[in-house]
């Protein structure tokens, strides 16, 4: 994190930096370094790797599977032949306890990957994140928040956490419902941060995937409603625009910090 004021320099020492991540997967490293220079880090989600659509020899799915499989399982979702896809899996899970299979490999990960997160993080859930795990692994220095508010350098921040409910069945997805109410009870922010985008098309296509992730409608008529500066979210990898205004909102998506370990930064 940045140095100590400078009594040289009082008015550069009153600006506050903050850098912004989403999409880590697994991309510990980096993950180690987001913080450098900046007075604060904000990770919103998606710690966890369970299968590199990059590199198919990455993450839980090949660990357990091998790489064929996870070839042949990026193949039928890629395709969107989903139903194949979950019937594909299911003959891979017969007679494993898939659940304490996946939950001790996320614990490995998790351990590594809190462990890397510089102090202070601000911290939010990803739609492939368990987060009942987090309270075992966020350190002191480290503030979970999701349908809350935080104040950074006389600025208030609002998170909300997860991802809205697709075919994919990823763990942190919930009803639409539920999402609002989170959205609803942050209420007026400077900035509001998420894992998933507003529902706008340009923000939420996937050009390399070649299809629209669920963006949410609740969180796009709270940034029409409210105003806040910033809109910062991740999500979608590979997005059609990563930066368009809505009204007075900059919408911000920080990056695939998997792939290209680079925070975004945000200075005042």
């Amino acid at each position: 994190m940045r140095a100590g004021p400078n009594s040289r320099d009082a008015a550069t020492a009153r600006r506050t930096r903050i850098h912004v991540v989403s999409d880590v997967h697994g991309n510990t490293e980096a993950l180690a370094r987001a913080g450098d220079g900046a007075d604060a880090l904000i990770c919103l989600g998606d710690l966890v790797l369970f299968l590199d659509y990059a590199d198919h020899s990455r993450g839980i799915f090949p660990e357990l599977f091998g790489v064929e499989n996870a070839d042949r399982i990026v193949e039928l979702r890629t395709a969107r032949r989903f139903e194949e896809a979950r019937d594909f899996g299911r003959g891979l899970w017969a007679g494993l306890d898939r659940n304490a299979a996946i939950v001790g490999a996320v614990r490995k990960q998790y351990a590594e990957l809190f462990d890397a997160l510089p102090t202070p993080t601000y911290a939010t859930y990803g739609n492939v994140d368990i987060p009942d795990l987090w309270p075992e692994y966020a350190r002191p220095g480290t503030t979970v928040l999701d349908g809350e508010r935080v104040e950074i350098g006389g600025r208030v921040f609002g998170f909300v956490g997860g991802g809205l409910q697709t075919p994919m069945r990823t763990p942190y997805e919930i009803s639409d419902e539920e999402y609002a109410a989170k959205v609803e009870a942050i209420g007026e922010v400077d900035v509001l941060c998420t894992h998933i985008p507003p529902d706008v098309p340009e923000l939420t296509y996937d050009t390399v995937a070649r299809r629209f992730e669920r963006g949410s409608r609740a969180l796009l008529d709270a940034i029409r409603r409210t105003r806040p500066r910033y809109a910062l979210f991740g999500h979608v990898h590979q997005p059609l625009v990563r930066r368009m205004r809505i009204d007075a909102t900059e919408c911000v998506n920080v990056g695939h910090f998997a792939s290209t370990g680079r925070p975004w930064a945000l200075e005042w």
